[in-house]
């Protein structure tokens, strides 16, 4: 029976990159996002090559797409074996918490935080339905992105840190809830990754790096936050539910 993930925002960047490592990890992988289908041909064709990939279209934020996603990989293939909850959106512009607007910190918290809970609800309760009928080596779990801004200050971007400050709060709900249906649930902090996402600032991050602000001297890499949602998801830290792996390079240290 193959084993069924749900990556989210995953076209690009660390998403995709997790959509990789559980492929070949022996997954079949349901990639979503924001993007029509008919953008994603090519990348789809490459990935194809390496295993079975599909992908759908949805957004997060949008109660309807979140269902309609969930209820067609189960409609197509019977269950959810793993959910990431990668998808998330920057500031649209930096501004100082004395001046940001309720728009955007709106767009932030219903984006990366309402959207990563209801996606951990709406699979939760299709993994408990699916433990009910007895699938065989049915061990799901759920892995959340946030960020090394869950705990860390950014004034210029303040709801960004807040979204994800959230997120790590549902890692802790969620694990608390569905342990007592045997679902581990994780949650991964990237520190500073080389994506596009963090392309606009990538001068002022080099300098913090070269200044030794992360003990490990260099960027992130999208493959190397995959390679912790793959621990996650490989069964052996199931005990430790509730676990955040940092994907930082030692940023998470505190140093004197």
């Amino acid at each position: 029976m193959k084993k069924i993930a749900i990556v989210t925002g995953a076209r690009r960047g660390i998403g995709l990159a997790i959509a990789k490592k559980l492929m070949t990890d022996g997954y079949t992988t349901v990639l979503c996002a924001t993007t029509d289908a008919s953008r994603t041909e090519e990348l789809m064709a490459e990935l194809n090559r390496m295993g079975e990939a599909y992908y759908y279209r949805c957004d997060i934020s949008i109660p309807a797409d979140r269902e309609q996603l969930m209820d067609t990989v189960l409609e197509r293939f019977g269950r959810i074996d793993v959910l990431v909850n990668n998808a998330g959106v920057a500031c649209e512009v930096r501004l100082n918490i004395l001046e940001t607007t309720p728009e955007s910190f709106e767009r932030l918290m219903r984006i990366n935080c309402e959207g990563t809970f209801f996606m951990c609800q709406g699979a939760a309760n299709r993994m408990i339905a699916c433990q009910k009928k007895g699938l065989p080596e049915y061990t799901p779990r759920i892995v959340n992105i946030s960020s090394m801004s869950a705990y860390t200050s950014s004034t210029s971007r303040g709801e960004y840190c807040i979204s994800k400050a959230g997120i790590s709060m549902v890692t802790k709900l969620f694990a608390d809830e569905l342990a007592n249906y045997g679902i581990p649930v994780f949650e991964v902090r990237p520190g500073i990754i080389a994506t596009d996402m963090t392309a606009v600032v990538h001068e002022k991050y080099e300098k913090l790096i070269a200044q030794g602000i992360t003990p490990i001297q260099r960027f992130g890499q999208p493959e190397d936050v995959a390679n912790c949602v793959s621990a996650a998801c490989s069964g052996l830290l199931d005990f430790g539910t509730g676990t955040v792996l940092n994907a930082d390079g030692g940023f998470h240290i505190q140093r004197l």
